[in-house]
C-alpha cells in the first residue's frame, strides 16, 4: 500500500458551508491563489531534489510522451516528486479536494471506496486546491493533519496546486484535454476515472458522490478488465 505522508500539528477545522451552483468559478480565489505544481516546501519537509521525479522509482518501460504516466506531481508535504507511472495498471480516480467545502464529507466515501477496491488495484489520487471559494487555505501540513484526523485518509494525496489556469497542475491540463474531460473544473470534488491503461473513461461533477451507484458500477466495470 502506498503510504500517505502524515505530519503532526494543529488540526484544521472545516466549515462545511453551502457551495454555489455547479460550474461557478471564484475569480478572486483564483487570483489570490499563487500555488503552483512545485511550490515552496512546508516547514519541516525534507526535499533533496524536488525538480525531478523520485530517482528511487523507475518507469519501466518508459511512459509514452503525452500520456498520463509521463506526468508527475509533488506529494502532500512535498517530500518527493511522484510519477503517475507508479499507478500504471491501476484503475485511478483523480479528485480535486478541499477541507472547508460543502462536499468535504465526500472524503469518507472516497476512503471507503479506496479500501473496498485497493486489493483489485484501484487507487484514489487527491489534489487539494484553493481556487474555489478559498476553501483550501491551509498548508500541506494543515491539509494532511485534517485529512488524517477527521477522515483517516490513507489514499495518496498531493501538494496543493491549481486545477484551472493560469498556473494549473499539468495533470489537470492533461485530464481536461482528453475526450470526455473537456471544460474548466467547476468546483471542489470533480472526479476523473481512468482505466488500467491510463486512459480517461469518464468525468463526474461535484454532486456525484463517490458511492453513487453509477460511479461504482463504472469502477467495477474497469476493475474486471
Amino acid at each position: 500500500m502506498r503510504a500517505l505522508a502524515i505530519f503532526g500539528g494543529a488540526m484544521l477545522v472545516a466549515c462545511n458551508s453551502a457551495d454555489p451552483p455547479a460550474h461557478a468559478t471564484d475569480d478572486a480565489a483564483v487570483a489570490d491563489d499563487t500555488s503552483v505544481v512545485v511550490p515552496k516546501k512546508d516547514a519541516g519537509a525534507v526535499i533533496e531534489d524536488a525538480s525531478v521525479v523520485d530517482a528511487a522509482f523507475a518507469c519501466t518501460p518508459p511512459a509514452p510522451q503525452n500520456s498520463f504516466y509521463a506526468l508527475s506531481s509533488m506529494d502532500l508535504g512535498q517530500a518527493r516528486q511522484v510519477s503517475m507511472c507508479e499507478y500504471r495498471g491501476d484503475v485511478v480516480l483523480v479528485v480535486n479536494v478541499a477541507s472547508a467545502c460543502g462536499y468535504t464529507p465526500q472524503y469518507k466515501p472516497l476512503e471507503a471506496l479506496y479500501q473496498k477496491y485497493i486489493s483489485q488495484k484501484f487507487v484514489v489520487l487527491g489534489f487539494p486546491c484553493n481556487q474555489f471559494g478559498g476553501q483550501e487555505p491551509g498548508s500541506d501540513h494543515d491539509i494532511s493533519t485534517f485529512c488524517t484526523t477527521q477522515y483517516g485518509i490513507t489514499f495518496p494525496m498531493f501538494t496543493k496546486s491549481n486545477v484551472n489556469p493560469p498556473t494549473e497542475n499539468p495533470i489537470y491540463t492533461w485530464l481536461k484535454a482528453q475526450t470526455g474531460g473537456a471544460g474548466a473544473i467547476s468546483w471542489n470534488f470533480n472526479k476523473f476515472l481512468l482505466n488500467r491503461k491510463g486512459e480517461l473513461i469518464k468525468r463526474y461533477d461535484s454532486p456525484v458522490a463517490p458511492d453513487d451507484p453509477g460511479l461504482m458500477a463504472d469502477i467495477e466495470a474497469q476493475l474486471k478488465l
